[in-house]
């Protein structure tokens, strides 16, 4: 195993602090690093995505399990401390400077399966967990998805019906996938301390049910649960035939789209085609 030097050591060296305007904040405890490098199993020689790695807290963890890493980052700052990490651990780290929003992952990781692990930066975390559970080709090159979140959007993820927890995003990450609460973490493991828990989440995909479209499920959800007080009937009105398949299908049209189970709205799509 290759000897690094502290974090914290590596941080005041480079002179870097947590940007509040990139959504940063930094893990130091290798420990609970390692950890969540572990969620997915063994990463020896596969490839891994990481989006926002900083100054290469967890890519180190990544590194030590012996995965192949590339890393999106946007702040240059951080890219001296993860050439440092790269010449450390040689043939296994390769830095992308730019949005991982802006970037095509299946490009970039040569059309290969990977795992993508990640601390997401806060302000787009879930913009890039719904564009990774998105599309109509499935399954997708990413194997798993063990993504760091605030709490309340990773109990979001995970939330079965009936809770005010429950909503698109559940629907989203469960229709064709597997999505668990897999450890929390406490806020004063970062620095800067956030003012909210985190917890880690992870997918896994799974078989997708036939005749069913994304995009319709996408626009299906937006819409039930974009006011998601109002009743199906009304929440509904806008999307073409959805009011009448809920008759159909036996859907009570005066129940509210937290009531409505996954497999629900699986077959609410499927009534409705492509």
């Amino acid at each position: 195993m290759t000897a690094l030097p502290p974090l914290r050591e590596v941080i005041a060296r480079h002179g870097l602090s947590a940007s509040k305007a990139l959504g940063q904040n930094f893990l130091f405890d290798e420990h609970l690093l390692d950890r969540i490098a572990a969620v997915p199993g063994d990463l020896s020689g596969k490839q891994v995505l990481e989006v926002g790695p900083g100054p290469g807290g967890l890519t180190r963890a990544l590194l030590r399990a012996g995965a192949r890493v590339t890393a999106i980052e946007m702040d240059r700052r951080c890219l001296p401390a993860l050439a440092e990490l790269g010449e450390a651990f040689p043939g296994q780290l390769r830095v992308i400077e730019g949005d991982a929003l802006k970037l095509d992952h299946a490009e970039l990781m040569g059309g290969e399966p990977f795992a993508v692990l990640s601390n997401l930066p806060y302000n787009v975390g879930t913009a890039l967990f719904v564009r990774w559970l998105g599309g109509e080709q499935w399954p997708p090159l990413w194997t798993s998805l063990t993504l760091m979140f605030q709490q309340e959007v990773a109990q979001r993820i995970a939330a079965q019906p009936g809770g005010s927890a429950y909503g698109r995003l559940a629907v989203l990450a469960q229709w064709r996938s597997t999505a668990k609460l897999a450890m929390k973490v406490h806020r004063s493991a970062f620095t800067p301390p956030p003012k909210v828990m985190s917890a880690i989440v992870h997918v896994e995909p799974g078989t997708m049910p036939e005749g069913v479209s994304a995009r319709m499920l996408e626009r299906l959800t937006e819409a039930a649960f974009g006011q998601r007080r109002k009743m199906l009937r009304q929440s509904l009105k806008g999307v073409p035939g959805a009011v009448e398949a809920l008759e159909k299908l036996g859907i009570d049209p005066q129940r509210r789209a937290e009531t409505v189970t996954v497999a629900e709205f699986v077959e609410l799509v499927r009534s409705l085609g492509r």
